[in-house]
């Protein structure tokens, strides 16, 4: 089972998006047949074998198993990933950002969805690949944000400068900051 499932084709979001299929590949999480996956639903077995099948053509869900009850041979399902991922290409930009510049909210879309598309592709090939992750909160007054921008420029710099050139795996920093509600507990 791969970590994301990054559907881009149009065909593939409908197959997923579907009444009632998402529910059906939640329980895919564990191989089961269709007749499992129907009696924890309260469907009819035929419906969830359609919905499977549909699923299963988009690339989905995989058939890992099969077993014989009764004389019939019955597939063990699993989808294809643990979560799938909606590219923003399948919708696109409809018109132009309000505002690009590096203090927008446009800015930080635009990095969201090129960091989105980037570790998809990096989710796609095999084995682990190396990355980095940081994560921290500050607290900044309106008429602070352009001098943290420049104060964070400045040591994003340095280390840039000092890593930036020479031999060594090439790895891409994205940096954002956003407002983030307080959690009211």
């Amino acid at each position: 089972m791969q970590d994301v499932c990054y559907l881009e084709r149009p065909e593939q979001a409908a197959a997923l998006l579907k009444p009632g299929r998402i529910d059906i590949v939640r329980l895919l999480a564990e191989p089961r047949s269709c007749t499992d996956v129907a009696t924890q639903l309260g469907q009819a077995p035929q419906k969830v074998y359609y919905h499977v099948k549909q699923m299963q053509q988009a690339g989905l869900v995989d058939q890992v198993d099969q077993r014989r009850i009764r004389g019939i041979t019955e597939g063990i399902y699993q989808a294809a990933a643990s979560s799938y991922w909606l590219s923003p290409d399948l919708v696109g930009v409809l018109g132009p950002r309000r505002a690009r510049d590096e203090l927008s909210l446009g800015y930080l879309l635009s990095l969201a969805e090129e960091l989105q598309s980037d570790l998809a592709m990096l989710a796609r090939k095999t084995g682990d690949r190396p990355s980095l992750g940081l994560s921290g909160e500050v607290r900044l007054q309106p008429d602070e944000r352009e001098q943290f921008l420049a104060d964070l420029r400045g040591a994003l710099q340095d280390v840039l400068t000092r890593y930036g050139s020479g031999d060594g795996d090439p790895f891409r920093i994205a940096f954002a900051c956003y407002p983030r509600e307080e959690d009211p507990s």
